[in-house]
């Protein structure tokens, strides 16, 4: 038995990290406020707000074999490795793929130039600080794990199961989407990506990784989508500058369409895994993921309001600019391609 202390592990990933370690028979403690969601049956749970003087008095009297962070923020970050980098056998930092300078070289791998950390409040600076502190607090113990998109259920941030939930919403209705031609999803599964951090740490291993799943094609996946969501409705392509211009945002949050990147920075999701692979990394078949998304997302209302993509009503004035009333043409398009 292997004695675990995640910082956090009530939210999605963290969460994750906990069931499976549970499952194992292992001992698990999930240190956290406790706001974002319960710590798992059969963990133990402290209570802490680690922005508060002795957050980590509780977890400071023992010795661990391995402690997992999630944070970015800074002072949450340099807290934890104050209080317990010299507590523990093996330190693991979920960092990210945002923390690189360029995203226009495909096939780039760990060594490739980071960002400078000058603003603390951006998400990529904020990463790399993380990445800097903790090398410097945990030496040759530390493994950084760098995810970039991950799915799955429970996904709060609504990227992913953002086309499953619409094309089931859909149903034998046209869809909106992102001139596909030349464009990639590097997608994890989180379960995936819990267990290969589970076995990494119990193993010791140490260094950074890509931890991304296999490139696809755009087009792919939203077949793969289709597919599991029985929509028999046409693809209505559109290009970047209409959508742009209808203030129809890239990648995430509202009014977007998910997972669709600017050109120039289309390599976000071209990264290099080979590392990963020779480290055991696995990941599950697209299709089962998509099931498990969509019946989520069916539990949780396909035609709720969302985090990312449009609303229905958006997508479908969108549409009608683009076709009138015939949009169920497959030719009609606003100059993108789904070929």
């Amino acid at each position: 038995m292997t004695r675990t202390l995640i910082l956090g592990g009530t939210a999605w990933l963290g969460r994750e990290i906990a069931e499976q370690l549970v499952a194992r028979g292992e001992d698990v403690t999930c240190l956290a406020r406790g706001e974002s969601g319960e710590v798992t049956s059969g963990a133990t749970f402290v209570r802490s707000d680690r922005r508060l003087p002795g957050a980590y008095d509780a977890v400071t009297v023992s010795r661990w074999d391995e402690i997992i962070e999630l944070s970015y923020a800074a002072d949450l970050v340099t807290g934890a490795l104050e209080a317990l980098a010299g507590n523990t056998r093996h330190w693991t930092l979920v960092s990210s793929v945002s923390v690189y300078a360029s995203n226009s070289e495909s096939g780039a791998d760990e060594d490739a130039a980071l960002v400078e950390p000058t603003d603390l409040d951006d998400y990529a600076h904020a990463k790399v600080a993380a990445e800097r502190a903790t090398t410097e607090a945990v030496g040759d113990r530390l493994l950084i794990a760098r995810p970039g998109l991950i799915a799955g259920p429970g996904d709060t941030s609504d990227r992913f199961g953002y086309w499953a939930s619409r094309l089931a919403l859909a149903s034998h209705e046209p869809v909106l989407v992102p001139d596909v031609r030349g464009r990639s999803v590097q997608v994890i599964d989180n379960r995936d990506l819990a267990g290969w951090l589970i076995n990494a740490g119990r193993r010791g291993l140490t260094g950074t990784y890509n931890t991304v799943g296999s490139e696809r094609d755009f087009s792919t996946v939203l077949l793969a989508a289709a597919e599991v969501a029985g929509h028999t409705g046409e693809f209505i392509s559109a290009d970047d500058n209409w959508l742009i211009e209808r203030n129809v945002s890239y990648w995430a949050g509202p009014r977007s369409l998910p997972l669709w990147l600017p050109r120039n920075d289309s390599a976000f999701a071209q990264r290099s895994r080979t590392r990963f692979l020779a480290a055991g990394g696995t990941e599950r078949n697209l299709k089962q993921t998509l099931e498990d998304v969509l019946a989520d997302e069916r539990t949780r209302g396909l035609n709720r309001e969302r985090r990312s993509g449009l609303n229905r009503d958006e997508e479908t004035l969108l549409l009608a600019e683009i076709c009138g009333k015939a949009t169920q043409d497959p030719s009609c398009s606003a100059g993108g391609s789904f070929t």
